[in-house]
């Protein structure tokens, strides 16, 4: 993030840490200054791509990369009105196909492509389906409107516990005022020695802190989200993990290693696969695969052991009580 630039005048994230870049419809980025400067009259052309545009059309850049942020403002702008859901339609099959084509359009202007014909696809679906778009938009507005007032809920008690939060802070400083103009006036007016009274005024405040220590209550342990959502254990148990078996109990679990019953030679093991050569005609396994903890060595003993398992198996000789061949 640090080596993003301004296209037009070269200034980097370097040399200004406060650089704002912004966008536009056409995905292209400017400094904020640049946009001033550019559009002072409200109006104006993109520096590159010299497509008109308008100043209130700018938005500050949230991605790194113009292109992501061009198919985001798209994306929304286009699920405003394809704001069909899953429950609408007959099969799932047809639901997809919907998806498939939401993503067509999104792609086709984002990168600039039919974006004629696709404009004219978006408006005769707008025809087609108006009613249910206003229907789903109408839906859409009563969840934002229950979710914007628990946000604002959130936001009242937020702001509820910043003002108590400041008032403690006030009073802990007028206290601290208070106290330090009573030890001055003590050393000013009193015949005591001055160390006996700074040794007295430091005991009383320290002994004042262990009470106000000991008589406040302990924090109470959240057991739910502002929300009213519980959560923690299944159960509601205080206990989070599963308690260690006793020995009175019964003998611990212990690992026993699988042993494959094979009726023919035994597959080679970790090691000779790759002293033999097996590895080699087996694809190696990608990064994202390795990462996931996928070696090829596991797809190729499990294909030797399936192989191997039945190479000199016949269950005709088997049930007959003949020996294998």
């Amino acid at each position: 993030m640090d080596d993003q630039a301004c296209p037009r005048c070269k200034t980097t994230k370097y040399r200004n840490p406060s650089l704002k870049m912004m966008v536009n419809v056409c995905g292209h980025a400017l400094c904020e200054s640049c946009v001033d400067l550019l559009f002072l009259k409200g109006s104006g052309s993109c520096p590159e791509c010299k497509i008109p545009l308008r100043r209130t059309n700018f938005r500050v850049q949230m991605f790194e990369d113009p292109m992501v942020e061009k198919e985001v403002s798209i994306r929304k702008r286009i699920l405003r009105d394809y704001n069909k859901k899953e429950e609408d339609f007959a099969t799932l099959r047809e639901y997809n196909d919907y998806l498939e084509e939401i993503e067509s359009v999104v792609y086709n202007l984002t990168h600039n492509i039919d974006v004629i014909e696709t404009n004219k696809k978006i408006e005769q679906y707008k025809k087609d389906n108006k009613e249910q778009i206003v229907k789903s938009k109408s839906k859409l507005g009563r969840s934002e409107h229950e979710l914007e007032e628990i946000i604002e809920m959130e936001k009242q008690k937020e702001e509820e516990r910043r003002i108590e939060l400041a008032k403690e802070e006030v009073e802990t400083k007028k206290k601290k005022i208070r106290e330090k103009e009573a030890l001055i006036d003590e050393l000013t007016f009193s015949d005591a020695n001055a160390k006996n009274i700074i040794q007295s005024f430091a005991s009383a405040i320290q002994k004042q802190k262990t009470e106000e220590k000991i008589s406040s209550a302990p924090a109470v342990k959240i057991t739910q989200f502002s929300t009213g959502i519980k959560f923690g254990t299944p159960g509601g148990g205080n206990q989070p993990y599963v308690p260690v078996s006793k020995a009175e109990e019964g003998p611990l679990y212990t690992y026993t290693p699988v042993r494959q019953q094979t009726d023919g030679p035994l597959p080679p093991n970790w090691r000779e696969l790759q002293t033999r050569g097996y590895v080699s005609h087996i694809r190696p396994e990608s990064d994202a695969e390795r990462a996931g903890g996928f070696k090829a060595n596991f797809a190729c003993l499990r294909a030797l052991q399936e192989a191997m398992a039945s190479l000199y198996h016949n269950p005709s000789q088997t049930q007959t009580g003949l020996p294998s061949v």
